[in-house]
């Protein structure tokens, strides 16, 4: 999956209405991305550049991106050079995936001069660059020494644009041209030759040409017949004019389970129903929605990094002590035969004496009376090796109570972490990661010296709205669960959680209706509301990715938090059950 060249097209045009404007401000939200503030006539633009590898990319943004307290060295650079910069014009040279942005800014001396931002997004190539009017390199995000690339990066090397490779461009060519050039790779599948003829294109849209042209199956470039290739000449056509006409549609391809796979500047018909596609107005829409999330789970688990690798060592430490302790409770079954040995030794002191090893009695508690034969230690009376296995009974009497105590605790834990590690996988902002560490440190998990600064201000819920009015808040950590079912809420109004997994607490904001409150089904909320608040907590769960979660869901008047318990963990009752689908794009329409 990349970002092509005649993507990038599209979103040069997209760019167009920024020329004329000013830089506003410069952020560098990470060590690969670079965010504009670009103020124009229509207000106040945004355009995020990112040059990591695998998510490179440039485009408008209408998300919130947090910005490190201290800006780096490069950051610094750009806004001595750029602050204040009019933005002149954007070229992209051919289909290339390189976007140069012209600024005219003012130097030291109070000069105008002519400053270029060049993108490169080419895989691992991936850059961006600052150069001056005779094109020499100020400096680049990323710096690439001779010994690494024969066309350096480096500040006073004249920056020199990627060797074109022939290739033919997919809105000028004629046909004769691109059948010749199409030729020479007879004996390839198409989708093969036509990346290899075809500039700025990506794999999806040359097997979505192939598909088109001989529907499901790949066919040999040297095999194609007239109506193949009139087939193929067709759909270029046709891709030409939606192009030329702005009328793509842009588009996302995602798994039935709702994972991100690819994108396109064109509908893709390729994978059937194997695929979800999902459809957008602009590129920069597009690409806003697909690395959003990408982005914010990258920075998120570099940031921490510790806390999933404490959370998953202690998970396992946790389940493996449990394991071993399950396996002691096993042999404490054993305690009542124990018992039954030094009772049986007890009524038989007569029959017995010091130095015999063992002894065959009748088992006066089997039904049937049968013969067993007990160890005795030779060194011991009769009377001490009763009292010896009595004694050994006591202690797996006593270790049996114990380890059913630890083991529920055990349980407990590993259940409590399980929430903690899924609420991490879910922080997206620095303030959801500080929040979980705070949390951690007062369970003791995390020592507290290692807490630097004030602790965490509050986060505020999640907070949604149904179809039919009613206010829904969603707890993000466990911490903010408690607050939210316990303090924040009304006895009348519902609670919602993923039935017997982790999740997040959900609250449906009711009429307090007092001491009138019956707390029956009549005075729930409309089924619609409670469907959609219901596809909240399954979202904000680990059943995510499933095809159908269970949600339970009560008055909050039934919902108790026990004394002692871990953060998040409650009880309730007189609860009703409700199967949903987890559906992204509901959850992200009722948003407030």
């Amino acid at each position: 999956m990349a970002l092509d060249g005649v993507f990038l097209g599209e979103i040069k045009k997209e760019l167009m209405p920024l020329i004329g404007g000013r830089v506003d401000k410069i952020h560098q939200p990470s060590k690969g991305e670079l965010l504009f503030a670009i103020r124009t006539y229509d207000g106040l633009k945004k355009l995020l550049i990112n040059t990591v590898a695998g998510t490179a990319r440039l485009h408008l943004t209408n998300a919130d991106i947090e910005n490190p307290k201290q800006p780096p060295m490069f950051c610094m650079l750009m806004r001595k050079h750029l602050s204040g910069a009019k933005l002149i014009d954007i070229r992209q040279p051919g289909a290339e995936r390189v976007i140069m942005l012209d600024f005219d800014a003012t130097n030291e001396l109070g000069d105008m001069v002519r400053l270029t931002v060049t993108v490169e997004l080419m895989g691992r190539r991936a850059n961006l660059l600052l150069t001056d009017e005779n094109g020499k390199v100020i400096d680049s995000i990323k710096r690439v020494s001779t010994e690494v690339s024969e066309t350096p990066v480096l500040p006073g090397v004249v920056y020199t644009l990627p060797e074109s490779d022939g290739r033919l461009s997919l809105t000028e060519c004629s046909r004769e041209e691109f059948e010749e050039k199409l030729a020479e790779f007879s004996k390839q599948e198409l989708s093969k030759g036509i990346m290899k003829t075809i500039q700025g294109i990506s794999p999806v849209f040359a097997r979505e040409c192939a598909f088109f042209t001989s529907h499901s199956t790949e066919v040999i470039i040297g095999e194609m017949t007239p109506d193949h290739k009139d087939r193929l000449w067709f759909y270029i056509k046709k891709i030409r004019e939606q192009l030329d006409k702005r009328e793509n549609k842009y588009t996302v391809i995602k798994t039935t389970s709702g994972e991100l796979k690819d994108f396109c500047f064109c509908n893709i018909d390729q994978y059937g129903g194997l695929m979800v596609t999902k459809q957008f107005e602009s590129p920069s829409a597009l690409l806003d929605y697909f690395y959003s999330e990408r982005d914010s789970l990258s920075r998120t688990r570099q940031k921490a990094q510790d806390l999933f690798r404490l959370l998953a060592n202690t998970i396992d430490r946790t389940e493996s002590r449990v394991k071993n302790q399950q396996l002691e409770l096993k042999d404490c079954a054993k305690r009542e035969q124990l018992k039954q040995y030094g009772d049986l030794i007890t009524a038989n002191l007569y029959a017995l004496e010091k130095g015999m090893t063992e002894a065959k009695l009748i088992n006066f508690y089997d039904p049937e009376q049968t013969e067993v034969t007990v160890k005795l230690d030779k060194r011991l009376t009769p009377v001490q090796n009763a009292q010896k296995y009595f004694k050994e009974y006591r202690k797996l009497d006593t270790a049996e109570k114990v380890l059913e105590k630890l083991i529920a605790q055990g349980e407990e834990e590993a259940k409590y972490l399980d929430t903690v590690l899924d609420a991490l996988t879910r922080a997206r902002t620095e303030g959801d990661i500080a929040a979980l560490r705070q949390e951690l440190s007062e369970q003791g998990y995390i020592s507290r010296g290692r807490q630097k600064g004030k602790p965490p201000k509050a986060l505020p819920p999640m907070k949604f709205k149904s179809s039919e009015g009613y206010d829904i808040r969603v707890g993000r950590n466990n911490a903010q669960n408690d607050r939210l079912t316990c303090k924040e809420s009304k006895k009348t109004d519902v609670w919602l959680h993923a039935k017997d997994i982790t999740g997040c607490h959900v609250i449906i904001s009711c009429p307090d209706r007092g001491e009138a409150a019956k707390f029956t089904p009549d005075e729930l909320p409309p089924d619609r509301t409670i469907e959609e608040a219901a596809m909240i907590a399954a979202y904000y769960s680990k059943a995510k990715n499933s095809s159908r979660c269970d949600v339970d869901y009560t008055f909050v008047k039934f919902v108790k938090k026990p004394a002692g318990s871990k953060p998040g963990m409650v009880i309730f009752t007189h609860n009703y059950t409700i199967t949903v689908k987890p559906d992204e794009e509901i959850v992200q329409s009722l948003e407030s």
